[in-house]
């Protein structure tokens, strides 16, 4: 058993550094200034590498793990997953005031508007962290709506902070506020979500 659980572990810590290999490939490609003939070749090369990797596949990514400590991991995920490329990733921490909060670092491949960071990943940015903080607070639930308030450009190379706050709840109902800014807390993105916890979910422990 050990010796299964060490190798799934190390296979898990191979998938996670390609992913984060992969992340840098795709900067590269979106920053490119060489010539077409080497291009084509890097794309012959990467042909034969997707191929290889398409070898054995799964039909979903990594999906959700609750640890015997109750720790949650979802390597999956399209904002914190460590074996998802298209994640940042990013890291939520609960913070000791209440709520959660993340750094974070925007590159080049999220542009929307020029020099600045595309509003859908913004919004998806909030709608995880607003997600992370009713969970938090003991209601996790799925979102029912978000509303988004852009006050400036997001840029992107630069060190943001977001975070997230439950601010109440009805039942099943739970809302959250939450916001991108600067370091000297400029907010750049606004946002608010309304939760609904699934039925199923009702009188579980979210720790």
């Amino acid at each position: 058993m050990t010796i299964d659980v060490a190798a799934q572990d190390a296979r898990l810590e191979a998938l996670c550094s390609l992913a984060q290999g992969t992340r840098e490939f795709m900067d590269a490609v979106a920053l490119t200034e060489v010539g077409g003939s080497e291009i084509a070749a890097v794309a012959a090369e990467l042909a034969t590498l997707t191929a290889r990797l398409r070898a054995a596949v799964r039909e979903t990514p990594q999906p959700l793990e609750i640890g015997a400590d109750g720790t949650v991991r979802h390597l999956g995920n399209a904002v914190t997953g460590a074996a998802n490329p298209h994640a940042l990733p990013l890291v939520v921490e609960r913070d000791p005031e209440g709520g959660v909060r993340a750094d974070i670092a925007f590159r080049p491949l999220h542009e929307g508007p020029p020099s600045a960071v595309h509003g859908g990943i913004s919004a998806m940015i909030l709608d995880h962290l607003l997600g992370q903080a009713v969970a938090a607070a003991g209601v996790a639930g799925l979102t029912g709506t978000l509303t988004v308030r852009y006050r400036a450009t997001v840029p992107y190379g630069r060190p943001l902070v977001a975070t997230a706050a439950h601010t109440r709840s009805e039942g099943r109902k739970s809302w959250a506020d939450g916001r991108i800014a600067l370091p000297d807390g400029t907010v750049l993105v606004e946002a608010t979500g309304l939760f609904i916890t699934p039925t199923e979910w009702l009188g579980l422990k979210v720790t």
